[in-house]
Formats: C-alpha cells, sequence, structure tokens
C-alpha cells in the first residue's frame, strides 16, 4: 500500500469517525438513537437502504462469479423491482401504522407473542452469523490485497463499526451508510474506466472478447427446476428479495425514521433499484476483467481456479496509486455499512421485543449499548471461529433456512389473508418448515438420486407452503 494510498484509507476512517461525533447528543433518548431526529433526508434514507443491500460479499463475489461464468446473478438483480414495488404498496404501509421500531410487533398483533419470538430470534441468530461472515470475508479480502493479519483486521472492523454505531446511533448509521454507498460506487465505476481503457480497442474489443465466450449470457430459458435458470434464479430473486426488503428489521427501520409514509415508500423503492445498476457494474468489471486478462496475457495459474480473487489482484497490481486507496476504502465501506446496520437493528429488537416496557429512559440507553457492545463481541467471535472452523459455520448456512424459512410465509398469512385463529398459522408455520427440512435433507437421505429442486427454491416452496397452508386451514375452520 503506498503512502497516497494510506492517506486515501485513513482519511475515510476518520471521515467516518467524525460523523458519529457530530450526530452524538447527550440529550439522547433510546428513541432518538434507534429512529433518529426525523429530519433525516430521504436521499440518505435511500442510500442507506441501498448500502444496507451491498455488502463486501458482493463487492467481490460479483465481479468474480461474472469472470468465471457470465451474468446469471443478474437475473437476481432483475426481480428486484417486483419485490420493491410490493413492498411499498403493501407492507411500508402495514410498519407506518403500528408506529412499532420493531417489524415483528405486526406479527404479535397478528397472531400472538409466539410468532414475534419466533421471528425476532430467527432473525437475531441469522444476523450475528451474517455479520460474523461479512467481518471474516473482508478481513479475507484485505489479507489477500495488503497481507494484513487477518485477525487484527477482524478485531479492529468490529470495534470500529461498533465505536461510531454506539456514538452517533441511527442518524450516524444512515449519514456514513450514504456516504459508504458513494465511495462503493465511485471506486466500482473507476475500475469500469481503467479497464476499457487497458483493453487495446477500448469498450468495443471488450464486449466483443467477452461476447464471444457468452459472458454476457444470463443463463438457460429452459424449464428445470434442479438447475440455476433464468426461471429458477428469478422466482428465487422475487422472494429473497421480499424477505429483505418486505421483513428484515434492516430495511423496516429505516422505513420508520423516514418523516412521512410518501418519503418511507419512495426510499424503499429507489434505494431497491438502485441495486441494479451498480450490480451491473460490478459484473461488467468480471467480465471486464476476463477480458483485459484475455487480452493481455492471462492471470497467473494459481488465481485462474480462485475468481474471488481476481478483483483484489486486480487492485493490487494495476491500479494507480491513490485509487487502490479508494479501491480498499470502498471494500471496507461495502462491508461496514451492513454491520453497522446490523448492530443497531439487532440491538432495537432486543429491547423493543425483550426488555422491560415500563424501564426508565436511562435503563433503556443502557441496555441499546451494552447489548451492541455484546453483538459485537458475538459477531468478532463468529468471525474468528471462521478461520478454524468454517465447515461447521458452512453447515449452520446451509441450515439455516429450516429456522428462517417460515418468517416470510408468517408476514404474508399476516397481510394477504384474514387468518384468525392462532392455531391455524402455527400449523401453517409447521407444515413450511417440515417441507423445507424434506427439501433440505434429501439429497442427504439420498445421494444417488437428483435433488427434488434446485436448493434456491426451498425457501420458495416452504414460503408457499405456509401461505397456502394458512388459507386451507381458515377454509377447514369456517367450515366447521
Amino acid at each position: 500500500m503506498g503512502g497516497l494510498d494510506l492517506i486515501v484509507f485513513i482519511g475515510y476512517l476518520l471521515g467516518t469517525l467524525y460523523l458519529s461525533v457530530i450526530f452524538f447528543s447527550k440529550k439522547r433518548t433510546s428513541k432518538s438513537f434507534i429512529l433518529g431526529s426525523g429530519k433525516t433526508p430521504q436521499w440518505v434514507v435511500t442510500l442507506s437502504i441501498f448500502a444496507t443491500f451491498v455488502s463486501s460479499i458482493s463487492y467481490l463475489a460479483l465481479p468474480g462469479s461474472a469472470y468465471e461464468s457470465n451474468w446469471n446473478a443478474f437475473v437476481f438483480s432483475l426481480s428486484i423491482p417486483i419485490a420493491a414495488l410490493i413492498t411499498v404498496k403493501y407492507f411500508v404501509p402495514v410498519y407506518r401504522k403500528i408506529n412499532s421500531s420493531s417489524a415483528y410487533t405486526f406479527l404479535e398483533q397478528r397472531f400472538g407473542p409466539w410468532a414475534k419470538i419466533y421471528a425476532s430470534l430467527c432473525y437475531i441468530a441469522t444476523q450475528m452469523m451474517r455479520v460474523g461472515t461479512i467481518i471474516y470475508l473482508l478481513a479475507l479480502a484485505i489479507n489477500m490485497i495488503l497481507d494484513w493479519d487477518m485477525i487484527t483486521v477482524i478485531v479492529f472492523t468490529g470495534v470500529f463499526v461498533t465505536a461510531y454505531t454506539i456514538i452517533g446511533g441511527i442518524e450516524a448509521v444512515l449519514w456514513t451508510d450514504a456516504i459508504q454507498a458513494i465511495i462503493l460506487i465511485l471506486g466500482a465505476v473507476f475500475c469500469v474506466v481503467i479497464l476499457i481503457v487497458g483493453i487495446p480497442g477500448g469498450a468495443g474489443h471488450l464486449i466483443e472478447v467477452a461476447a464471444q465466450d457468452h459472458k454476457f449470457s444470463l443463463g438457460d430459458f429452459g424449464g428445470s427446476i434442479i438447475e440455476p435458470t433464468f426461471w429458477v434464479v428469478f422466482v428465487y430473486g422475487i422472494f429473497i428479495n421480499l424477505q429483505n426488503f418486505g421483513i428484515d428489521q434492516n430495511y423496516i427501520q429505516r422505513y420508520m425514521v423516514s418523516s412521512s409514509d410518501a418519503n418511507a415508500k419512495k426510499s424503499a423503492l429507489y434505494g431497491g433499484l438502485l441495486y441494479l445498476p451498480v450490480s451491473a457494474i460490478f459484473l461488467f468489471i468480471g467480465t471486464a476483467l476476463y477480458a483485459y486478462y484475455k487480452v493481455n496475457g492471462g492471470l497467473p495459474f494459481s488465481l485462474s481456479e480462485t475468481p474471488d480473487k481476481v478483483f483484489p489482484h486486480f487492485i493490487i497490481n494495476e491500479l494507480p496509486n491513490g485509487i487502490s486507496g479508494l479501491l480498499i476504502a470502498s471494500i471496507f465501506a461495502a462491508g461496514m455499512s451492513s454491520i453497522s446496520t446490523s448492530f443497531n437493528s439487532t440491538s432495537t429488537v432486543l429491547l423493543t421485543d425483550y426488555f422491560k416496557r415500563d424501564a426508565t429512559e436511562k435503563q433503556k440507553l443502557t441496555f441499546l449499548y451494552i447489548s451492541t457492545l455484546v453483538i459485537c463481541i458475538i459477531s468478532i467471535s463468529i468471525a474468528l471461529m471462521m478461520m478454524d472452523v468454517k465447515s461447521i459455520l458452512d453447515a449452520w448456512w446451509k441450515y439455516a433456512s429450516i429456522l428462517s424459512g417460515g418468517m416470510l410465509g408468517l408476514f404474508l398469512l399476516g397481510i394477504f389473508s384474514k387468518i384468525n385463529k392462532r392455531i391455524n398459522a402455527i400449523i401453517a408455520l409447521f407444515a413450511g418448515i417440515l417441507m423445507i427440512i424434506i427439501l433440505t435433507f434429501y439429497t442427504i437421505l439420498f445421494p444417488d438420486q437428483d435433488p427434488l429442486a434446485h436448493p434456491y427454491l426451498t425457501t420458495v416452496i416452504g414460503t408457499l407452503a405456509i401461505f397456502f397452508t394458512g388459507i386451507l386451514m381458515r377454509y377447514i375452520s369456517a367450515k366447521n
């Protein structure tokens, strides 16, 4: 890392910390810590929603995917408009109406405390694993780029994000998210320009080389449900993005921060749609890297089989001083925006859903600070564990859908059905979880058989099973 790169990177960190200090208030309340002042500009909330969606995983994985194969991953992005429109029309008004800082208050009102506890515990567990994974992969990327010690990067990242999250509250998180979003977009655009300039013949030759090897393909348009075809990825994207924008506390808290219902809807829609062109830029970087190295002599053999390392290799060896620092800051920005959001939102759920409601304001604030710190320690521990026992945590991600798969189904039942008996919702939830278990373990029990469906469809089928079982149970109850 050159001197100019280091200046750019340190400047980014100091600027982030300075923002948190600006928003520190001696008159802070628990409400202002988790919902802000109500005066945050709409464009800041919009960029925060976008930054929450992007992580350092996306920043490295999308270029790696496009370099190795094609643009099949872009189909996931193409499903976002559908999920965002459904969210804006049906989900955002529900949350604004109940006026709670926790998304899961809605489930409590519809189906009782059991539904809130189930969904919130699933959210908390998946967030801990998600943040731990993001910190680990961020450290892995920085280790590849700068050869910095991974343990140091893991601990520093967790502590640094916790510091500005606690000092500045949700408004610091929102503003730093917005700035981090701008930095990561600028960094990606710089890379595209440098790649185009670095290929003889420019953009035209780049596209020609990539098109010859079908690098812009969106995947097979066939009807198979056991392959990641265009339609399988598209349907999967609708459900996962609806799960993200529709029921994830990370996003719902931003809808509640907005100053009006109209602004909340606009932020949800524009924040989601912004990911579409930006993901295309990330994928174009991967395609451009493929053409760049094919035209300019190829990668070292060791990198040709590890596509996620191609982009870091390019950052180290091909970018000029200063720009490399910007890209490293971009990778940190992508990771830190997701981490800070999870810290603040998870502590919000713990306070709203589990802490005593008659607590004093001082007790609530103390609880928010302590819970944020505890979340940080757990996330750092998970990231450190991934260095040695990654296979165990891989298994967690594989089977996490058994727990989290029922969340979207319950919300869909609550919003789109008139089911009014709690037992019907419980039966529907168990039916969906059973379906997810069958689909998940079928290939383990019958390794010589084709899977019943591609793993992408597990959550889709489980969610539909919950919804239609609930409808059926209501019909049966009405008949009796």
